[in-house]
């Protein structure tokens, strides 16, 4: 039978906020339009791969004119260590049109413009609102998801859902920083396949942690 499980958010809060206390962003970028394209190559890749290839591609390419010398084939050629480059590229140069012709080659701090571009959906638009412009929001990626179900923070098998539930528990001044606690938890520690639960501080207070590991009080 599983353990009961009463999720004490402000003790987690706390335990995260002690765990990582400079918890950050961990994509590389100087600037919105770089965290833009940054955070389009890293969707289902690394930041640790990204980070690879964008000092050297920022470098060279620093607008979105700059981004509009280039054809496909060369973006391609620039990118071919990310994973779906293609598509990647092909949305990148499309992006980069959009904000040279609509927003004199400015990333928008709106949502609504932000999701307007071509490879940019929630998660990435509240990445750039949440990084670059200081807005408040929580991007549900994959660790979010995970780390924030395994918990207890959120239970839904829905992104959307997960997104409104964790912005419901959490007050509204620490969404940015849950939302980077959650994903350096994720990836230092709440892994997908091999959870390292029996170090985890969080093990008291973790639904999966409770029912997967005996707890003595």
């Amino acid at each position: 039978m599983d353990i009961e499980c009463n999720v004490n958010i402000d003790e987690i809060l706390k335990i995260f906020a002690k765990l990582y206390p400079e918890a950050k962003c961990e994509l590389l970028f100087s600037n919105p339009f770089e965290l833009l394209i940054a955070t389009i190559l890293s969707a289902q890749s690394t930041d640790k791969k990204v980070n690879q290839i964008t000092p050297t591609l920022f470098k060279k390419y620093k607008t979105p004119a700059d981004f509009l010398k280039l054809s496909q084939g060369d973006l391609e050629e620039e990118i071919k260590q990310i994973g779906l480059y293609r598509s990647k590229s092909r949305n990148i140069l499309k992006t980069s049109k959009i904000l040279v012709e609509k927003f004199d080659g400015q990333v928008p701090r709106k949502r609504e413009d932000l999701e307007s571009l071509p490879g940019v959906g929630r998660k990435t638009a509240n990445v750039v609102l949440s990084n670059a412009f200081g807005v408040p929001t929580i991007a549900v990626d994959t660790h979010v998801f995970r780390v924030s179900n395994r918990i207890g923070l959120a239970d839904s098998d829905k992104v959307s859902e997960v997104e409104r539930q964790l912005m419901e528990k959490i007050p509204k001044y620490l969404w940015v920083n849950a939302h980077h606690w959650l994903i350096w938890h994720g990836r230092r520690v709440c892994s997908a396949r091999k959870p390292k639960c029996q170090t985890c501080s969080l093990k008291p207070h973790c639904c999966y942690g409770k029912n997967n590991f005996e707890i003595k009080v």
